[in-house]
């Protein structure tokens, strides 16, 4: 019999990975966004963490890491295209983001979300010791509140969605609404990115089940589960201090110089249609065509972090940015002078301060995004009160970051011109912005957020 926790974690992913084969194989914790958020609270709240573990097949033994307990939830081959690949990136994931692609509504990639949500379920309740809090993030998952409070009504079940939820008229479009609904309300507490996305659950909630309420308690079944926002942050505090090291400092100069001391606009994302990157580089390369922009004093930085490249879809985004890289560099770059420098590999947390450090414009600029943790994370490295953020409407974090420069990223025209207004943007302005963006990131970091999560859930 497991070890049962007080205080468990569910997400499609476990925080680490094996690195190396058999005796000699060792667990090292992984990149992420979620991983990120989760760390500090992980930190103050000792349990267990129930995933996936990366592999097919049967699932590798529980493992602890730095006094987490690790809980690997075994998934074939088929899962994985069909629950993963399938139905939460070929049907969820394009959904909740304004259906940017179309999504694709297979009934056998349901079953299989229904099998692996069921399978979870299994695995937490092996794992709840009495009246245990359970938390359970994204849209990987949202059979499971419901399954779990089916079974053990002692435990305190909260639910987070990282990405947003969807209008009622596209909601509508799902043809297992009502179950992934009633999934959902399985749960004490119900939270999401922004007050939209809270109210647009509610009122589907209310809609397609036989929930009653408001947008913030919904009751369904003598039971009631609680809606509200609580939008993520970031580990402010020690993003700073990597950005105050003298080590990055001097990173942040030597890249710049490499770059020829050029005015540097920056952008840092997850390969995927949803972020965007396609939209701005056409507005960068507009702005070198008209000469609103030269190569001589102006470069563009982008970072690619490579995601779901087994995907159709996202190699066709890949194809079409690296083809549209190429143009602009064959176009436009002179010798010493290239115009876009691109790279599709993940980087650490010091040497991304750096580039933050570096950066005279950030571009967060997605079509769709449940928060966007880099444009905090542009925000807390900028303790010298430089560098202006550029923020897309449609990202969560716009609903916080009002001082930054805000654009609808479809609109061309409005992307080229909001770029020259950063670039050329006063220092007096420029500071101030960036001063009243860092308090706000400051004052509602990751701490704050967990500790709002866990008081609401009445932990």
């Amino acid at each position: 019999m497991p070890r049962r926790s007080k205080f468990i974690i569910a997400a499609n992913r476990l925080p680490a990975h094996r690195v190396g084969d058999g005796r000699a194989s060792r667990w090292v914790r992984s990149p992420g966004g979620l991983v990120s958020a989760m760390a500090p609270v992980l930190a103050k709240h000792t349990g267990c963490w129930i995933g996936w573990d990366g592999a097919v097949g049967r699932a590798s033994h529980a493992n602890v890491l730095d006094g987490l307990t690790l809980a690997p939830v075994g998934l074939t081959r088929g899962q994985v295209d069909a629950f993963y690949s399938g139905f939460c990136n070929g049907t969820l994931w394009p959904l909740y983001h304004d259906a940017i692609v179309t999504p694709q509504f297979h009934r056998a990639w349901w079953e299989y979300y229904r099998d692996v949500n069921a399978r979870f379920a299994a695995a937490i309740l092996r794992r709840a010791a009495r009246r245990a809090m359970v938390w359970i993030h994204d849209y990987h998952l949202q059979l499971v509140p419901a399954l779990l409070r089916q079974t053990r009504p002692d435990l305190r079940i909260g639910f987070f969605l990282h990405i947003p939820f969807p209008p009622e008229e596209l909601f509508a479009w799902l043809p297992w609404r009502a179950a992934i609904l009633r999934g959902l309300l399985g749960a004490d507490l119900v939270a999401f990115q922004t007050e939209a996305s809270s109210q647009n659950f509610s009122r589907a909630a209310r809609r397609w089940t036989n929930g009653e309420g408001t947008d913030r308690e919904v009751k369904i079944d003598s039971h009631t589960a609680h809606v509200r926002p609580i939008p993520i942050s970031i580990d402010a505090a020690t993003m700073e201090s990597l950005a105050r090291e003298p080590e990055v400092i001097e990173m942040a100069r030597l890249i710049r110089e490499q770059l020829g001391n050029r005015r540097m606009i920056l952008g840092v994302d997850r390969m995927d249609y949803t972020k965007g990157i396609h939209d701005r580089l056409m507005a960068f390369e507009e702005l070198l065509s008209e000469r609103r922009l030269s190569v001589d004093d102006t470069v563009y930085v982008q970072i690619a972090v490579p995601s779901r490249e087994e995907s159709l879809g996202y190699r066709e985004v890949r194809r079409e940015v690296e083809e549209r890289v190429g143009r602009i560099n064959g176009q436009f770059s002179e010798p010493g002078s290239v115009a876009v420098h691109y790279f599709r590999r993940s980087l650490s947390h010091r040497e991304l301060a750096a580039y933050y450090l570096a950066a005279d414009v950030m571009l967060v600029t997605p079509l769709r995004d449940g928060m966007n943790l880099v444009a905090k994370e542009y925000v807390a490295c900028r303790h010298d009160l430089g560098g202006v953020l550029v923020l897309s409407e449609f990202a969560g974090a716009a609903w916080e970051l009002r001082r930054a420069l805000l654009v609808n990223p479809r609109d061309i025209e409005a992307m080229k011109a909001v770029i020259i207004q950063a670039l050329r943007m006063p220092t007096r302005e420029r500071r101030m912005r960036m001063s009243i963006l860092r308090v706000q990131v400051k004052r509602h970091d990751v701490f704050e957020w967990a500790d709002v999560f866990l008081e609401e859930l009445g932990a």
